[in-house]
């Protein structure tokens, strides 16, 4: 029963309704709907209903696994499971207490309704995208659900989401709060900057014997050798289990009909556009581009007339905001500015910057992926069977070396550094999928010597699979200094560069001396022999190519005609700000219709969590602490 929780939460009901459950974590709580019950057997009760400890167990096991694949965190703590524990408690309590509302405000999902929303899903679509009858038996199949049980899920989210959706629904941001939303993430900066690179700086006398001796001295974690540790590990895996595991056509067939989106990839292109109300400068700016200016000078061009320039990157072509833009994108060949484009949005220049070819697989082609994701599916069951087998071995004194040989594990056994290495500097062979290779280093660098082994799962793998280790750290061989004369060369170049760093650390901060004291940048440039150029025009969280990433932040926290000074690209930075560029939300539309969705869909949140809550209160939750604790009692 366990395995068929896990597989179901790769379907596409249970995702948008465990979606509704992770938003309750941080919304609703936990800490207001905490007292005992006493004797009572119930582990909490609401609206007057119970919630046994079945239904707690199933709903806590999926959430653990979610925080797990979340946070990358393998083995929780006592308290992270308790955590987890008690959020799920308040999931449930919410749940129930949605559903006694829906019965008193009496919503009702009926059957044509429920049998709509089954024919909507895209899994249950076959290749002339009909909803197919028995594809969708096969699907829920796969996922180990009955038609009934998937049924009942997706009538309780419908419902739900009717008197949810009844609530939020007059939701709109102000327009005000969308403006100043709009100015502040829209809002660009020009800076003018004078780069100082350690490369530039004149090449310092050579370093003495002592200077060398001295900086390998003081810089060890330079010069040493990593920590090593000695490991002996098993995994669980689904290539482990492959050998016991038989795959047939119809397997690969029904993965096929389940995936085959998958294999069919539309064309994708990244653009830059900027759009404008005005044909003229439409042309101008087309007419710039053609002729060789690159997306800085473009930026900068079209912050003279308030033009907005965009960046869209690996769109389809039914994700540009424009139709006439979509068709004109994919029609131009790669670094081309064709002419400018209209739509009802104003006029387009663009400039296609990357091409991401599509391409379709046939079902001959991608035989070889269907089998990995069939043995995938089957390993499942026989996964967490051989997992509980392993955990009650381990539990019970067993060691990693008296293990049976049946359990379809891999054994390893090696010594790695922190990031996977061995003592050659190769990647340290753990069978498995990079997810459990991760995990499986981490623990053996967080455990002590000798530890009695313990099951872990690691994150889910990219194609949603799951997979569990365990180990015992055998030794640990701690860092030690590499002996100067091994690498004395390596010293006396990096002495040498941390003293050309120095040298125009010290220019950086004279020129900035200067700004202070009421210089101009050109002047105070001028008169040490530097050179001042203009940066093209960024914003907060959008920078050009090639911007110092350093920079951003500070620039944004100057007043027109301050300066600041910072480290970035090899060298130091000294910029002064010299143009704040406001947005103007008629030049982008786009831009401003995202910000009043988005803020509009944050104050519907608001609502439906202060409805929650009240709904929630006002049926009476109780918990019974000593249920829960005993839920939480071993890991899970």
């Amino acid at each position: 029963m366990l395995a068929i929780f896990r597989r179901s939460l790769a379907t596409w009901p249970v995702r948008v309704f465990f979606g509704v459950l992770v938003l309750s974590f941080g919304l609703w709580g936990v800490a207001d709907v905490i007292r005992n019950l006493g004797s009572d057997n119930a582990v909490a009760g609401v609206a007057g209903q119970s919630i046994e400890m079945p239904e707690l167990q199933a709903a806590y096991r999926r959430n653990l696994s979610q925080y797990s694949r979340m946070r990358g965190d393998t083995d929780p703590s006592a308290e992270i499971r308790r955590t987890v524990a008690l959020q799920t408690v308040s999931q449930l309590i919410t749940q129930k207490a949605l559903a006694a509302a829906e019965r008193d405000l009496g919503v009702t999902v009926p059957d044509s309704a429920l049998s709509a929303a089954v024919q909507d899903i895209p899994q249950f679509r076959n290749a002339s995208g009909q909803y197919d009858a028995d594809l969708a038996r096969q699907v829920l199949r796969n996922n180990g659900m009955s038609e009934r049980s998937f049924g009942d899920m997706l009538r309780t989210d419908l419902g739900q989401r009717q008197v949810l959706g009844a609530v939020t629904a007059g939701a709109a941001a102000p327009a005000e709060l969308v403006k100043r939303v709009f100015e502040s993430e829209q809002e660009k900066r020009i800076a003018d900057a004078v780069e100082i690179p350690f490369a530039a700086a004149p090449a310092p006398p050579e370093a003495t014997q002592t200077q060398v001796e001295r900086f390998w001295a003081n810089h060890p974690e330079k010069y040493s050798k990593p920590e090593f540790r000695r490991v002996k590990a098993i995994v669980l895996a689904p290539a482990t289990l492959a050998s016991e595991i038989t795959v047939t056509e119809d397997d690969l067939k029904g993965v096929w009909e389940q995936h085959k989106a998958d294999f069919n990839k539309p064309e994708r292109r990244s653009v830059e556009v900027v759009l404008t109300q005005d044909e003229a400068e439409a042309d101008r700016l087309a007419g710039i581009w053609s002729a060789g200016a690159d997306w800085a000078a473009i930026q900068q061009e079209a912050a003279k007339t308030a033009a907005a320039p965009v960046e869209l990157t690996d769109a389809t072509r039914a994700e540009f905001p424009a139709p006439e833009l979509g068709d004109a994108v994919f029609a131009t060949p790669l670094d081309t500015v064709p002419p400018p484009v209209h739509s009802a949005l104003g006029w387009h220049v663009l400039k296609v910057v990357k091409i991401t070819d599509g391409g379709a697989k046939t079902f001959d082609e991608a035989r070889d992926a269907l089998r990995q994701r069939a043995i995938a599916d089957k390993a499942a069951d026989l996964m967490y069977d051989r997992a509980n087998r392993i955990e009650n071995l381990l539990s019970s004194g067993s060691t990693l070396d008296t293990l049976p040989g049946d359990l379809g594990v891999a054994a390893v056994t090696g010594t790695l550094d922190a990031q996977g290495n061995t003592l050659e500097g190769l990647p340290a062979p753990i069978p498995g999928p990079p997810e459990l290779r991760t995990a499986l280093v981490q623990a053996a660098f967080a455990a002590k010597p000798n530890d009695p082994p313990k099951l872990v799962q690691a994150p889910n793998a990219a194609d949603g699979s799951q997979s569990f280790f365990a180990l015992v750290v055998e030794q640990i061989i701690p860092p030690a200094p590499k002996p100067l004369a091994d690498v004395a060369d390596q010293v006396r170049a990096d002495w040498t560069a941390d003293q050309k760093r120095h040298e125009q650390e010290a220019t950086a901060a004279k020129l900035y001396a200067s700004l202070k004291n009421g210089f101009t940048l050109a002047a105070a440039a001028e008169k040490m022999g530097l050179a001042v150029h203009r940066l093209p025009p960024t914003g907060r969280d959008t920078p050009p190519a090639g911007f110092p990433q350093p920079l951003l932040a500070p620039l944004f926290g100057l007043k027109k005609g301050e300066a600041a000074m910072v480290e970035a690209n090899e060298g130091f930075i000294v910029a002064v700000l010299a143009e704040i560029v406001l947005p103007d939300p008629k030049a982008d539309p786009i831009g401003y219709d995202k910000i009043q969705q988005s803020q509009s869909r944050a104050i519907a949140q608001d609502i439906e969590s202060v409805f929650a809550t009240a709904v929630r209160d006002r049926s009476h939750p109780h918990v019974n602490e000593a249920a829960v604790a005993s839920l939480t009692a071993s890991p899970e």
